[in-house]
Order: C-alpha cells, then sequence, then structure tokens
C-alpha cells in the first residue's frame, strides 16, 4: 500500500508541477537572452544592435481602419523629415510623377554614371504592405540612386486598410508594364526590401504567367517571402530582431490585413511557394538577426533547385533591414555596391548569355554589323564575346 501512495503522491506532485508551470506568465518564459554586441561588426553597426526595439509600433494591434490609418499617417509623418535629410545629404532629386497610371516617384543623382545611362532600377518599398506611402517609402529607392548613380523609379503603391491584395501587386505590374514601353526588358532591374522584396518576387511570377518579358534582374532583400508563421527564423529570431521583433505585433495583423481572407500561401502573396523556372539572376540580402532570415534562405535554395542564378548576403548581426538605417554606415556602403555591381553584370547582356544569342544579335550588312544598345566595344573584350565580329566590321552601330 505504501508503493500505491508514494507513485498517487508523486502523480499528484506531478499534476500540480504541470499547473504551475502551465499558469507561469508567457513573457518570462519567452524573454529574448541578451546577446553581446558582435565586434566583428562597424563601430557604426554595433550602435544598431541592442536587445531594445528601435520600433516603437512593434507590438501595436490596430483594431479597425481607422487605427490603422492612424498608426500609418503616424509612422508616416516620423519618417518625413528623415527622408528629406537622406535627398540633401547624398543629392539626389525626386519628382513625383505617374506611369501606368500609378503614382511613382523619379529619383536621379547628381551624376548619372555613363553605363547607367540607357538603364532603369524600379524600386518597391516595404512597410509591410501597410506602411511608407508617398515619399516615405522611397529611401531604399535615395541610396540606390545615389551609391549606384543610377535612374531609379519607385512605385508609391495603393495599400490596406482601403485597398488590400491585389491592389500593391496590380499597381506595381502597371508601373514595370509601362517601363517596358520605354526600355528593354534587359535595361531594367527590380528591386526592393521586406514587403518590396516579396512584391520583386511575385512581380515577376505574375509577369511570367501573363507572357511579359522579365526583368534583367532583381534583387530582393529580405524578402517578406512568406506571410504565414512559417520558417525557423520566425521563432528563433523573435526578441533578437529589434526592428520587426516578432510576428506575433502588427506585423501578423498586417499580414492578414493585406491577404483579406485569401490564402497566406498564394504565391502572389508568399512568393516562396510559387514557380521561379525562368527567373532572371537574383540578389538576396538578410543579417544574421533578421526575423526574415528563413525567408530569405529558403527563397534563396528554391531558386537555387530550379536553377536560377542566385546570391546570397548575410551580413553579421543585422536585424531586419539595418542596412537602410544610414548611408554612413560601411555595411550598408558594401551592400550597395555590391548591388550595383550585380545590376551591372546583368543588365549588359540581360537575356544573352552565350556567343550563339549575342551573335543573333548581329546583322552582317555591307561590312559592318548592327548591334543592340546594350552592346559596346569595351564590354565585348572584357567577356571575350565576337571579339572577332569587333576586328571584321571596325565600328559598332546602335540599333535604331
Amino acid at each position: 500500500m505504501r508503493t500505491i501512495q508514494t507513485y498517487r503522491d508523486f502523480f499528484l506532485l506531478a499534476i500540480v508541477s504541470l499547473i504551475l508551470l502551465s499558469s507561469a506568465p508567457t513573457e518570462a518564459r519567452e524573454a529574448p537572452i541578451a546577446y553581446p554586441v558582435p565586434k566583428t561588426v562597424s563601430s557604426e553597426l554595433q550602435a544598431l544592435i541592442s536587445p531594445t526595439p528601435l520600433v516603437k509600433h512593434w507590438n501595436a494591434h490596430p483594431k479597425n481602419a481607422a487605427e490603422w490609418r492612424e498608426l500609418v499617417n503616424k509612422v508616416a509623418a516620423s519618417a518625413g523629415p528623415r527622408i528629406a535629410a537622406f535627398r540633401e545629404q547624398l543629392a539626389v532629386q525626386s519628382t513625383p510623377g505617374s506611369l501606368g497610371g500609378v503614382p511613382i516617384y523619379t529619383l536621379r543623382p547628381k551624376a548619372v554614371a555613363q553605363a547607367h545611362q540607357d538603364r532603369v532600377l524600379l524600386h518597391i518599398h516595404g512597410g509591410g504592405y501597410v506602411f511608407y506611402p508617398g515619399d516615405t517609402g522611397t529611401e531604399e529607392g535615395i541610396f540606390m540612386a545615389a551609391l549606384g548613380k543610377i535612374v531609379v523609379v519607385s512605385v508609391d503603391y495603393r495599400m490596406p486598410p482601403d485597398h488590400p491584395y491585389p491592389a500593391a501587386l496590380d499597381d506595381v505590374l502597371a508601373v514595370y508594364r509601362a517601363l517596358l514601353k520605354r526600355y528593354p526588358p534587359e535595361r531594367i532591374g527590380v528591386f526592393g526590401s521586406s514587403t518590396g522584396g516579396g512584391l520583386t518576387l511575385a512581380l515577376v511570377l505574375r509577369a511570367k504567367a501573363e507572357g511579359l518579358p522579365l526583368p534583367a534582374a532583381i534583387a530582393p532583400g529580405s524578402p517578406w517571402s512568406d506571410l504565414d508563421k512559417v520558417g525557423d527564423s520566425y521563432f528563433t529570431h523573435a526578441g533578437q530582431d529589434n526592428v520587426l521583433v516578432t510576428y506575433d505585433g502588427w506585423l501578423g495583423d498586417a499580414a492578414r490585413l493585406y491577404a483579406n481572407g485569401h490564402d497566406l500561401r498564394d504565391p502572389y502573396l508568399s512568393p516562396v511557394y510559387g514557380d521561379v523556372t525562368g527567373f532572371p539572376p537574383v540578389f538576396l540580402t538578410s543579417g544574421t538577426r533578421d526575423l526574415f532570415l528563413s525567408n530569405t534562405v529558403r527563397m534563396h535554395l528554391k531558386l537555387r533547385a530550379a536553377g536560377v542564378p542566385a546570391e546570397l548576403m548575410v551580413f553579421e548581426g543585422m536585424s531586419h533591414v539595418h542596412y537602410l538605417a544610414d548611408p554612413a554606415v560601411p555595411e550598408v556602403r558594401q551592400l550597395f555596391a555590391e548591388l550595383t555591381g550585380f545590376f551591372d553584370r546583368n543588365m549588359r547582356w540581360g537575356q544573352y548569355t552565350s556567343l550563339q544569342q549575342i551573335s543573333s544579335l548581329f546583322r552582317i550588312a555591307g561590312g559592318e554589323y548592327t548591334v543592340c544598345a546594350c552592346l559596346d566595344k569595351h564590354t565585348l573584350m572584357e567577356e571575350g564575346f565576337a571579339s572577332e565580329l569587333w576586328s571584321k566590321s571596325g565600328a559598332l552601330l546602335n540599333r535604331q
């Protein structure tokens, strides 16, 4: 009987322990570990790394459309002076306009590089599909225009609560269609971070489905490639990322607000579930503390498995899009130098990657060759393509 009593007491003690554990405050169990600031990054980046959230509204939960609008306006008012300061500091001219019936901002650096005279980059801003309307969404585009010395067109797409899915994607596609009337696809690149990264990927999926020519290259930074809470870093990096902090704050609410009842795994919402075969070259960026690190890694692996040329750059210590903090941060300049080189390499030839394909652009006529505007003698010689064609013709004439 003592043995039975002992087992009964032990069982009761176990039940009580489980009850006590389950009733303990969730915050106590989920308190993030305060990891030390890495000494392997620049002092400027070290100053951005802390367990304290940099974004005050990370845990906001607007209950209705009016509260969403209030929060969006508050964030935009705070971002406005910062954007204006960056424009002045980096000498970028921002001109509002319209393309394809959609509001845009054309961002022009003080001097456009000679190689970029007939190229354009389409920028899609981030903000969880809800934040940064108007010119408050141009920050990343300003950085790219100034540091890449290239003209950037930034899309001011429609957003919830008034315009849920598919309004944002429709607007981005409309602007891309309009750009195709002005530039050949091999002269167009597309980039954006976070939501902008997800929309960059979704744009290519949509363009491919509609039979449009694809851009020469794309650079989705820390893309929101899965709107659902799926992926390791949504859990392991919660509380470590000091920008997004957690999916369970405003972020998850914004995903559901934008999706508006659609399946979060629809590829146009979560491109990681889409068919990426035939994508142009891709450059992905993330950080070791980024809540979207898994979004980025999963997308990279999917692209590689489909045979798409895909590069991945992960910065030490960075939380979500820390690389948009300040152009004075060395890592920020490093990234935009990498992006400039990536677009430069892939916008030279666009879809033409072999001697046979490039030679098909040439037309022999009276001992001379006509070649499309994307080719020049320096590029031909540097890449080792068709040098014999140059030596025979003695001249290259731009195709009109």
